[in-house]
Parts: C-alpha cells; structure tokens; sequence
C-alpha cells in the first residue's frame, strides 16, 4: 500500500510556494504522493483564494524528486481535451513521469459549470468526460490523432512531446458509491477513488461499504490485479494503523491522508504539515 496527502487548491494551499513546502516536507516524512483539487469555485468555500492545480503541482514537481503528483479529480468536462493533454504532458516531463490523473465529473455541478453559463445535466458531462478520455490517451501518444464525435473534432493533430510515461498516463476515475456508471467507467482506466454518498470527503469509509465497490470492479474487470483503489480519511498517528491495515487487506492499494470537508484544518498549511511531518500510517 501506498499513501498520499490530498489537499485543496484554496486558502492556504492557492499558494504554489505553501504546495511546494508541503510537497518537500511530505517526500521527507516518508509520504507516497500528493494530490490536489481541481476546482474554479466551491459553495461555502467560495471566500476563499484559489489557484490553479497545474501551477500548484508544478511547484510540487520542483520541490521534490520522487513524489506521485496529479488531481482528485479534474472535471474533464469543463476543459479542453488537447489542452488538458498538454498540461499534462508537461507536467510528466517536468516531474520525470510521475503525474497520475484523477477525473470525474467534477462537483458541485451547479457552481463548476452552471454558475459560468454551461450545462449542468450530469449525462451530457459524462458524455463529454466518455469521450473525451480516449482522446487524451491519443494525444499523450505522441502519434497523428484524427477524431469526429459528438462533443469533439480533432483533424490530424500530434501533440509533442508525448508523455514520459508511456503508453499514457495513468487515469484514475473518481465517483459516488453506490452510483454504478462511473465505477463502470473507472474499471475501464487504471484506477478508481470511490467516495461514498454517506460518508464525506474525510470520513472513513467502513470496510462493508469497501467491499461492496471492489466486489462490484472484480466483476466489471475480472480482475483487480494491476488496478489501483484509492481510499482516504482523516487519521492520526495512534490511529492510522488500525483504521487503514483493515482497508489495505480488503485490496486497496493507496490511503490518501484527507482533512473533513467542513472542519477548520481542510485548507490549513500549519495543520496539515503537522499530521504530514508525523510520516504515514505504518502497517
């Protein structure tokens, strides 16, 4: 198992240089990974500062030298496939291959879409997202890419440099259990980040609620192995081991160490170094 720090891309965290601090003193402590939201405006967060989740994970990039950096999750919908597949692809090569995607519709749909005039009607924006994940692993290819769909046309582009890591980037899908098509769609890429309707962003997920979504991937897949589930909380030091050791033996391969949503600490850089600094769970 491996094991992340998840942070937003607002209050204190708008800041490249308080990502990069945090991105070092993570590598340091013995931390797997960082990843960052991908969002324009939040509801209740919205009197905050936010800034963009490539230029904070390019400081991340700087900073460190072995750290898995990418998004929980970009809302592929509301971007531009070829300029996303740039963004990323500079990303790779600045950090030597070591930028994972995370996607999803993105959320809450009525601020990150509606509020700037586009739709809000969930099966379009995951018509947009369906389509639009094939073409940038075409695009990452570093080969000729011709396309005609619903949402988007591309007519004999390559888009150079490819990416280092090849054949693409890896995707990880996120989305609400028990909703099934995005864990449809998540079964198809390398990864799912499940979050649970009863549980927010910070809260625990109970092992009954774990084994239901892998049960369900097992049997879209046939098989889990080779496939990253990626599972996050809020944790302590005392606590870490017993609460993530059960999740890891049930065939989760990341932790991704989260604060709670609506606490205090969700945007904090001196609260977040401190649970960082303390290292990750060990099991």
């Amino acid at each position: 198992m491996r094991f992340s720090v998840n942070i937003p891309c607002f209050g204190d965290f708008a800041d490249p240089r308080a990502v990069g601090e945090l991105a070092r003193t993570a590598e340091e402590a013995g931390w797997d990974g960082l990843f960052v939201w991908d969002h324009l405006v939040h509801g209740f967060h919205g009197d905050r500062p936010f800034g963009d989740p490539w230029m904070l994970l390019t400081a991340a990039a700087l900073s460190t030298s072995g750290l898995r950096l990418g998004t929980l999750v970009t809302p592929v919908a509301r971007r531009r496939p070829q300029a996303l597949a740039r963004q990323v692809a500079t990303l790779d090569s600045l950090s030597g291959g070591r930028v994972t995607l995370g996607v999803g519709l993105g959320g809450p749909i009525d601020d990150e879409y509606g509020r700037f005039g586009d739709t809000t009607d969930p099966v379009e924006l995951a018509g947009r997202l369906d389509e639009a994940l094939p073409l940038l692993a075409a695009f990452w290819s570093g080969r000729p890419v011709s396309h005609a769909g619903k949402h988007y046309t591309v007519d004999d582009v390559t888009l150079l440099p490819p990416t280092v890591q090849q054949p693409r980037v890896p995707i990880w899908v996120g989305g609400f259990w028990p909703s099934r098509p995005p864990m449809r769609r998540a079964a198809r890429w390398d990864g799912v980040v499940p979050l649970f309707r009863e549980h927010r962003h910070g809260d625990v997920p109970p092992v009954e609620s774990v084994r239901e979504v892998l049960s369900y991937l097992g049997d879209q897949r046939g098989s889990l192995d080779g496939f990253d589930v990626v599972l996050g909380g809020v944790t302590s030091p005392e606590s870490a081991a017993d609460i993530v050791g059960p999740l890891a033996e049930e065939g989760a391969t990341w932790w991704d160490e989260r604060q709670l949503q609506r606490g205090p600490d969700i945007d904090s850089l001196p609260s977040v170094l401190r649970r960082v600094e303390a290292g990750p769970p060990r099991l």
